[in-house]
């Protein structure tokens, strides 16, 4: 193998991420190139096979981890992969929420959820460079990321479910103040040339299928503000950090067509979630303060944030059992931990 593979980047050899990225660039080209040259709606049994073909090859790119790397940070991207994959879930109800916000038909929602899990890659990669910077820098910045993660989760858990107002976010309004917006899609085209009413003259106007995808993407980074640090305080290896990341979101678009019909039934995965951010942010300060400085053991991480993540699904779905989205939420006398 030539020296410059074997040559270290952030801590990892070069040719580690080679692998990683021939595999994202691979599934990406095979899944638009092939799987979905045409435009069309994705069913749900489709959607299914698709997301544990996806989950499959990030499993096994964690047993691949887990043999080259060792056990310890084998625990950590499973850890982070199933802490991504869960937090996903409320992502998917989002973006549910956009595309019905802009009247985006089934047959158009994946390709857009393709660049949209493009873009996340980038700005994912920007947000854990940032992060491993700051960390190399200064480590109290941890504490920080620890201390939020424990904010995070206990707010989450007495939070309600307020829906989200597209119609009020502040770049769907400036897009829409600044730039031509058209009332209808042009299929899939982000940008179309369009008649100026006052001029005759050709212009270039945006479609509602751009803006859906803008706020698809700025839902993201507000995800991304809970996800990032979570996986922080589980380990600062920026090689483990962004590929558990990245593999997590990769599959998220398959798997969307099939939440999205019943995300009502992974209503109370919220609270699974809030106890893992409240676990992740506390254990930083159980290891720094009461440990000295011994490593918190990696398979206890991964055994809990596996077990909280099983229970809160199979509660939501026995909880939900019966219940048409029409009639969810259930009556307030209802609610857990009444």
């Amino acid at each position: 193998m030539p020296d410059f593979l074997l040559a270290s980047w952030l801590g990892t050899p070069v040719w580690f991420w080679g692998a990683f990225l021939a595999i994202v660039v691979v599934l990406t080209a095979f899944d638009l190139g092939f799987l979905h040259k045409e435009d069309r709606e994705l069913g749900i049994a489709e959607s299914l096979k698709l997301s544990v073909f996806y989950i499959t090859v990030a499993l096994l790119f964690g047993v691949w981890v887990w043999f080259e790397r060792g056990e310890t940070a084998g625990m950590q991207y499973f850890t982070g992969f199933f802490i991504e994959k869960a937090l996903s879930i409320d992502n998917v109800f989002v973006i549910s929420l956009i595309f019905t916000y802009f009247a985006i038909p089934a047959k158009y929602q994946y390709r857009a959820l393709l660049w949209g899990i493009i873009a996340v890659i980038i700005l994912r990669g920007l947000m854990i460079a940032g992060g491993a910077a700051l960390l190399a820098e200064a480590y109290w910045v941890l504490y920080l990321f620890a201390a939020f993660l424990v904010f995070t989760g206990i707010k989450m858990f007495f939070a309600g479910d307020e829906p989200m107002d597209v119609g009020s976010n502040p770049v769907v309004l400036w897009i829409s103040r600044h730039m031509r917006v058209t009332p209808d899609l042009h299929g899939q085209k982000f940008l179309v040339k369009v008649q100026d009413e006052k001029t005759g003259k050709m212009v270039r106007a945006a479609t509602p299928l751009l803006l859906a995808l803008v706020v698809i993407n700025l839902a993201d980074l507000v995800f991304a503000v809970d996800s990032v640090p979570a996986i922080f305080a589980i380990t600062t290896d920026t090689f483990i950090v962004y590929t558990s990341n990245i593999f997590a979101i990769l599959g998220l678009r398959a798997l969307y067509f099939a939440l999205a019909a019943m995300i009502h039934r992974f209503h109370y995965l919220k609270y699974a979630l809030a106890a893992i951010l409240v676990f992740i942010g506390s254990k930083i300060f159980v290891t720094d303060f009461l440990m000295d400085g011994e490593k918190f053991p990696a398979w206890i991480s991964l055994g809990v944030t596996f077990v909280l993540i099983a229970a809160g699904v199979l509660y939501s779905l026995w909880k939900t059992r019966g219940h048409e989205e029409a009639d969810w939420p259930a009556e307030p006398e209802d609610e857990p931990l009444a």
